[in-house]
């Protein structure tokens, strides 16, 4: 099978960049060598649709060590970088992506990875799990099983398992204290003001910026604008998480409210239509508006290109839509993922910890395939404990820290 890329005269670009990334990425580093003498994926298919960047090549070189046989995809049309695609094909791997791809491009990317039957899949999102379960049914009984990397690709795997319909266990990758509580929160935070700092080359300092969810991401980029400078406000649709925004310093209101006031707009939902025609025709002129969920719709840009007297490219990565009323929006990348599509992603040192948390996960199914249930409404597994602890310790020593231990008699106080 052909492999799909831009150029493949750019892989020497590719490879600094990853080579980067493995100079700072000590627990990957580990696993690298682990999985090279025990070859847990040998003979193995693994298709992966991640944001297809150096971090995630690392992944793949990861878990090409182990023996697996990677096909790999983006998963955001404007997340690809096409060095790192062209690193990965001069690695021997078979990759189909680059940077922006067309709707039906990036479909017959997905394709690509699904077409060889993968006994192992490493989603982002959902892709490649939901073409699987709609056009490549008869592959299913192939699949070992999967890992999901997101928040919003659990959302739909939840879905799926409702309806009885998910048809190979799945590791909720996302849901892991070592991914959730530092790459949603401290890697979002960084990279999403990354993100938007490179792309504007405006100070934060001074301005209102809203912040739209406040979920563990959404925690995490109030908590890195306040600490620029800027005044936070939150909106959000869940009363409890309203109250934690209260109490960490953070104003709250609604999004018709917060409209009026914001300078930047940061949507970090999940959902569709969080900022929606009457909250442009609000905003002040000059405001500024991008996304940090994973799918393009939380920010309507559908509807802001309707409703636009004129558009014009502003500056890279930024279009300028003019209102009737004279206002001037600014999108960021489309309104796709700010912190890829305008930047490189979460730190190497964030995406350590996750990945980490992939490649385990991802050998934990193929060592327990024989015992880890197949059935209807049963499919969805948590990451076990032992693996967040094992990534916890092993990261805790990369750092130099050591903790204590309970001893026999304290253990047996609190759980005996």
């Amino acid at each position: 099978m052909a492999n799909e890329i831009r150029n493949p005269e750019l892989w020497q670009d590719g490879s600094l960049k990853i080579d980067w990334v493995r100079h700072h990425a000590p627990l990957l580093n580990g696993l690298e060598k682990e999985f090279a003498e025990e070859r847990p994926f040998a003979g193995l298919k693994i298709a992966l649709s991640v944001h297809l960047e150096a971090k995630t090549a690392y992944l793949c070189k990861v878990l090409a060590a182990g023996g697996a046989e990677m096909y790999v995809t983006g998963s955001n049309p404007l997340s690809t970088q096409d060095d790192v695609a062209a690193a990965l094909v001069h690695e021997g791997m078979n990759v189909f992506a680059w940077y922006g791809s067309t709707p039906e491009e990036y479909e017959r990317h997905i394709r690509k990875v699904l077409e060889p039957g993968p006994a192992i899949i490493i989603d982002d999102g959902g892709d490649l799990v939901s073409l699987m379960h709609s056009e490549y049914r008869d592959l299913i009984p192939g699949v070992i099983g999967g890992c999901e990397e997101t928040t919003t690709g659990i959302l739909r795997l939840k879905a799926l398992d409702r309806a009885g319909k998910l048809g190979f266990p799945m590791m909720l990758v996302n849901n892991a204290d070592c991914k959730h509580l530092f790459d949603n929160r401290y890697g979002t935070g960084q990279s999403v003001w990354t993100g938007i700092n490179r792309a504007t080359n405006l100070i934060v300092a001074g301005k209102n910026v809203v912040v739209a969810g406040y979920g563990w991401c959404g925690k995490g980029v109030a908590m890195r604008a306040k600490g620029l400078g800027a005044d936070v406000i939150v909106t959000e649709v869940d009363p409890v998480k309203a109250m934690e925004a209260v109490m960490d310093g953070f104003k709250v209101m609604k999004m018709s409210q917060a409209a009026p006031l914001g300078d930047v707009f940061v949507t970090v939902t999940g959902c569709r239509d969080v900022v929606g025609p009457e909250d442009f025709m609000k905003m002040k002129d000059g405001a500024i508006c991008c996304n940090a969920g994973h799918f393009d719709v939380e920010v309507d840009v559908a509807s802001l290109k309707r409703m636009a007297v004129s558009s014009r490219l502003a500056r890279k990565d930024i279009m300028a839509y003019t209102l009737e009323n004279g206002n001037t929006i600014y999108i960021i990348a489309e309104g796709r993922l700010v912190n890829l599509a305008a930047g490189d992603g979460h730190p190497a040192e964030i995406m350590d910890m996750s990945f980490a948390i992939q490649a385990l996960s991802a050998r934990y199914l193929v060592q327990n395939r024989n015992v880890i249930a197949r059935e209807p409404g049963k499919m969805l597994n948590d990451v076990p404990a032992e693996i967040d602890r094992e990534v916890a310790f092993r990261e805790l020593k990369n750092w130099g820290c050591e903790i204590d231990a309970l001893t026999e008699e304290q253990y047996n106080y609190l759980y005996c």
